[in-house]
């Protein structure tokens, strides 16, 4: 592996521990009586807001088939993934979410070598896909597997993972022309935009639970930490490592809980869930080979 590429793996690993943590950050806010609209508005504005500041107050306007892409991007990667992915932790159980979003390596696996050229279809990337989804699998068995109550959230988590592998493919395409700081900051913006006549439509607003402390404290480290700074980074590594592997960096959420459960709850691993950690590690390596 190249030195100049170690880097972007670092930043990998360090979205994806935001990102395995976001889970339980949501699920606090939606037992606070959230709702999953409500909680992708709340942190998309804010992450919006801090990207305008970043960029010095400066908000470029492309032209119209680029702000049609961008739109798009806000669509998938924005409304309808973080909409469908709590909405998912609303129905069934965390668990089952997490293993169900995880098939948005696949998808991008097989999407990338459809769409992107760059981006060579091998078997050896295919059975890392497939072994790093196996350890995924592990992990969830570990400790006893439940679908949980709603068949609708399992459906959307998977749904989850399809909007989520359309939107890198094209955020790969379209980071040729834009900025990673642009194509992240529209995404929210086009993402809230969407967003807006669900949220009225739903019951009304209860912005007092927003002055409760654990709920401020959790809607802030999702909206600066894994929206506004993780988005970013994840449009570079994207960029910079590919769709494929980037995708497979995403295997790793689901370990990532299970040591913050070790760490936090004292909850064992076992032995199954170690062996689905290493085959998680070996998937990825097997997709970085060249």
């Amino acid at each position: 592996m190249e030195i100049s590429r170690v880097k972007y793996h670092i930043l990998a690993l360090m979205v994806i521990v935001f990102w395995g943590v976001s889970f339980v950050n949501t699920k606090v806010l939606l037992d606070h009586s959230l709702s999953p609209t409500e909680i992708f508005i709340y942190r998309s504005v804010i992450a919006y807001l801090g990207l305008v500041t970043w960029s010095h107050f400066k908000v470029r306007v492309y032209n119209w088939r680029d702000e049609a892409l961008m739109a798009l991007l806000g669509l998938l990667g924005g409304t309808c993934y973080f909409i469908f992915e709590n909405t998912a932790l609303k129905l069934t159980l965390v668990t089952d979410v997490a293993i169900l979003v995880s098939l948005n390596s696949l998808f991008t696996t097989l999407l990338a070598a459809i769409f992107l050229r760059e981006e060579r279809f091998t078997w050896v990337k295919l059975l890392g896909s497939l072994i790093a989804f196996g350890g995924v699998a592990m992990l969830t068995f570990a400790d006893g597997f439940a679908w949980g109550d709603g068949l609708l959230g399992d459906i959307l988590a998977i749904l989850a993972a399809a909007v989520w592998a359309v939107y890198s493919i094209i955020l790969k395409r379209e980071n040729k022309r834009c900025s990673i700081l642009d194509i992240t900051r529209k995404t929210f913006f086009y993402g809230v935009l969407f967003a807006l006549p669900l949220m009225l439509w739903e019951a009304p607003l209860n912005l007092q639970v927003l002055t409760v402390p654990v709920v401020a404290a959790n809607l802030v480290f999702l909206s600066l930490v894994c929206s506004m700074l993780a988005f970013f980074i994840w449009g570079e590594v994207t960029v910079r490592l590919g769709a494929i592997l980037t995708a497979n960096y995403l295997y790793l959420s689901p370990v990532i809980s299970v040591i913050a459960a070790w760490m936090f709850y004292g909850e064992t691993i076992g032995a199954i869930g170690l062996a689905g950690c290493v085959m998680v590690l070996v998937g990825i390596i097997l997709v970085e080979r060249r």
